[in-house]
Parts: C-alpha cells; sequence; structure tokens
C-alpha cells in the first residue's frame, strides 16, 4: 500500500481507517489509564490521606487540559483540514504554530500552580492540614512537567491530524511504563514517599517529549519533512486557532472548576470520601479515556473528509462510529455491577470505605452509554470546526451538577448525593448535546462537493 494511501482518512474503507488512526489514540488513552489506577494501588498503600492529598491536587492536572486543548486541537483540526485539502504547507504552519502555543501555555501554567499552590489547595477547605500541606507539596512538584506535557501533547495532535496516530502511542508508551516503574521506587525503595510520586511523573513527562521531539524531525514517517520547532508566530493562523480551541478551553476550564466546587462539598465529609472519589475516578476513565481516544480519531477523519468535501464519507463514518460507541457504553456500563467490589478492593482494605466505593461506581455506571455518545458527537462536531456546541453543551450540564450536588447532599443521601449529582450532569450535557448533533446533521449536505469549495 502506498503509504500517503494508508495515512488518508478520505478514501479506503471508513471502517478500517478509524479502526487504523483510532487503536493507537485509545491505545495510549489506556495506558494512561493504566497508569493513573497503578499510581492509585501504590498510594493507596501509604495511605486513603495520600489518595485525598494527590486527588486534590490532580484538579489542578485536570484543569491544565482546559489549556493544553490549544495546542493539540489546534493541530488536530489545522493539520487534518489541510491535508484533507491537498495543502500540506498550511498544514504544516498550523502544526508549527499549534507548538508554539502549546510551549508558552505549558510555561505559564506550570509557573502559576507551583507559585500559587497553597492558596490554589487550599480553595477546598480539606478538614485535615497534613492532607492539604501534602496536596501543595505534589502540585508544586508536577508543576515542573507542564511544558513537557503541553508540548507532547501539541505533537500527539500534529500526528493524529495526518492520519499517523501510532508514533504518539509508542512515545507515550515508553513514558507512562517508565512512569509506572520509578513510582513503587521512589515512594518505597527510596522512601520518598508521596513526593516520589510526583517526581516520578515529571521524570516521565520529560521522557515523553524527548521522544516526541525526535520523532517529529527525524522519524522517517514524521509527518512533514521540514518541520520547523521554534518560528515567528503567525497572526492569521494564531487567530485561528484560538477560534477553534477557545470554546473548548473555557468547556474544559469550566468543567474542572465546577468539579472543584462539587470536591469541596466531597471535602466536608472527610478525606475517606475524597479518596473513593479520586479512585472511583480513575476506574471511571477507563470508559471516557478509551471513548476520548476515538474522539480524536473522529476528529481527525472528520476534518480530513470535510477538507476533502467528501460529505457521503462524513455521514457513513458518523453512523458506524455512533454504533461503536454504544456498543462500548453497554460493556462498560456492566462492569461495575460485575466487578465492583474487586476493583475497590485492589485500593482500599478498610471496608466501609469499599462499599462505598462500589456505591460510587454503581452510580455512575448509569451514565456510561451518555458519555460515550457525547464524545462521538463532539468529535464529529470539532473535526467540522464547529467547537461551540460540544462546548455549551458541556457547560451547562456541568453547571447543573452545583444545585444537585448541594440538594441531593443534604439529603438522606448524604455523600451519595454528590455521587449522584455527578452522574445526572453527565447524562444531562450528553442528551443536550445530542439533540443539538442531531438537529445539525440534518442540514449537512449529502452530495460531496469539489474539495476547494470545503472552507474552514
Amino acid at each position: 500500500m502506498d503509504a500517503n494511501l494508508k495515512y488518508d482518512l478520505t478514501e479506503g474503507s471508513i471502517l478500517q481507517k478509524l479502526v487504523r488512526i483510532s487503536a493507537p489514540l485509545i491505545g495510549t488513552q489506556f495506558l494512561q489509564m493504566t497508569y493513573n489506577l497503578t499510581d492509585m494501588f501504590w498510594l493507596g498503600q501509604i495511605n486513603a490521606n495520600a489518595v485525598a492529598s494527590v486527588g486534590t491536587a490532580g484538579m489542578y492536572v485536570w484543569l491544565s487540559f482546559a489549556f493544553l486543548i490549544i495546542g493539540r486541537m489546534g493541530a488536530e483540526i489545522g493539520v487534518s483540514q489541510n491535508m484533507g485539502r491537498k495543502d500540506p504547507q498550511a498544514a504544516q504552519a498550523f502544526a508549527q504554530n499549534a507548538i508554539f502555543l502549546a510551549l508558552i501555555a505549558g510555561i505559564l501554567f506550570g509557573l502559576l500552580i507551583h507559585l500559587f499552590r497553597h492558596p490554589l489547595i487550599a480553595i477546598f477547605a480539606i478538614q485535615e492540614a497534613h492532607v492539604a500541606y501534602d496536596a501543595a507539596t505534589y502540585l508544586g512538584i508536577v508543576a515542573f512537567g507542564m511544558p513537557a506535557v503541553f508540548l507532547s501533547s501539541a505533537i500527539t495532535g500534529i500526528f493524529s491530524g495526518v492520519g499517523k496516530s501510532r508514533t504518539p502511542f509508542v512515545t507515550n508508551g515508553i513514558g507512562i511504563t517508565l512512569n509506572m516503574i520509578l513510582t513503587p521506587l521512589l515512594i518505597f525503595r527510596f522512601d520518598f514517599g508521596l513526593v516520589g510520586a510526583a517526581w516520578a511523573t515529571v521524570i516521565a513527562q520529560t521522557v515523553v517529549v524527548i521522544l516526541a521531539l525526535l520523532a517529529v524531525r527525524h522519524l522517517t514517517v514524521r509527518p512533514f519533512p521540514d518541520l520547523r520547532l521554534f518560528v515567528q508566530p503567525e497572526p492569521q493562523r494564531i487567530a485561528q486557532i484560538f477560534r477553534w480551541t477557545l470554546p473548548v478551553t473555557i468547556e474544559s476550564a469550566a468543567f474542572t472548576m465546577l468539579a472543584m466546587v462539587v470536591g469541596r462539598f466531597v471535602a466536608a465529609f472527610g478525606a475517606d470520601a475524597l479518596a473513593v472519589q479520586r479512585v472511583g475516578l480513575q476506574l471511571e476513565s477507563f470508559s471516557w479515556m478509551i471513548a476520548m481516544g476515538f474522539s480524536s480519531a473522529l476528529t481527525s477523519f472528520m476534518g480530513q473528509n470535510y477538507g476533502r468535501g467528501s460529505w457521503s464519507r462524513i455521514h457513513q463514518g458518523t453512523k458506524l462510529a455512533m454504533r461503536a460507541m454504544v456498543l462500548w457504553g453497554l460493556v462498560i456500563m456492566a462492569i461495575p455491577w460485575l466487578f465492583g467490589y474487586q476493583m475497590m478492593s485492589l485500593f482500599f482494605s478498610d471496608e466501609a470505605i469499599i462499599t462505598e466505593g462500589v456505591r460510587f461506581l454503581r452510580i455512575h455506571s448509569i451514565c456510561q452509554v451518555f458519555i460515550c455518545l457525547e464524545y462521538w458527537a463532539a468529535g464529529i462536531f470539532r473535526g467540522l470546526g464547529k467547537t461551540i456546541p460540544p462546548s455549551v453543551s458541556s457547560i451547562i450540564g456541568n453547571i447543573l451538577r452545583i444545585p444537585l450536588a448541594y440538594f441531593l447532599s443534604r439529603t438522606a443521601l448524604g455523600v451519595a448525593g454528590l455521587w449522584w449529582a455527578i452522574a445526572l450532569g453527565a447524562a444531562l450535557r450528553s442528551v443536550i448535546l445530542v439533540i443539538w448533533f442531531s438537529a445539525y446533521v440534518r442540514r449537512l449536505p449529502r452530495e460531496d462537493v469539489p474539495a476547494e469549495s470545503a472552507t474552514s
């Protein structure tokens, strides 16, 4: 097979191309999830307080995704649409500007969370002072890895945009594996405790960005033969990247900040409740991280076909992807009911904490199909350059979590009311987006148009 045709998502079997590009992305997310769970396992061997500390600091790592998206999604959309138009020069220009934005954003974000780590953690009003102190310590260390994370994520977006998602899978896989090895060594062998887990993460992130930079510049299957890493930014392309990504950035930041409000409600129930939420969300990520990988593949697929004007292919891909996502959601929904106790007992020995954790997982199982459909619709919207609908629906659904959390946690449900609020908020934002997408897709052309007629 011709190398260019292999990575061209506008021709050939739709299912085969979706599988080809999504498999490495899903594999990367699976490895990340495995690492997160392994990290939680080792922290759980210290005590539940360590899990609570890292979970609280992790909210700001989560917040970083809002700004990390600028480089990654700017690259994915700009590269995929222009590769679909057969304009590799414009695709490369978007890639270079996305790298510039990623590096600046990573440096600024890392600096801010390092300097203000203590007041940032104080927002949660954690009852146990030592848990708050450990959370600030962890956050201050992982801040050093932020530039590496932002930069490697933008490079992942470049590879994904051209359909070559295998390379990021390999580089991220090496970093995650290294992290999984270093974490127990630094925590227990060198007796660094929670600090060891933080430094293991930073070291692994540094290795990943070094490998990513080598790959994008020197690998045989690199996206562009002469990609430059440091270029003078082009205002027009920077502005276009912001037009694509600003709604998603606002969405992600709002999501995390609203989750922090819910986290403060959880903190009122003590460190054990925080630990349950942290581990529960990591276990639940088995669903949404895989869905996110598939969504990124859909963005690239839709972007290339939109740039080419292949509307019939876009509609076929939409139907195939929906069936796959619904099936995945149904499978993941059943797991907490079958194996919830065994999953939670890997991280905790206290029976009361395990029981609460199982309740968390089972409540959240009701929204898994909804979450998968949300990522399905969001991936298509973003590939078409329409980033506002996923952002608006997400913000509305997440805002509704706050009154739900406030009132339900004050009923006889107690802390379980918070678990219901999180699950119902996820289901609501998905319903809003899918209805919006159903109305939008009816207005799309059915016949293919010449590539030059497709506009960004």
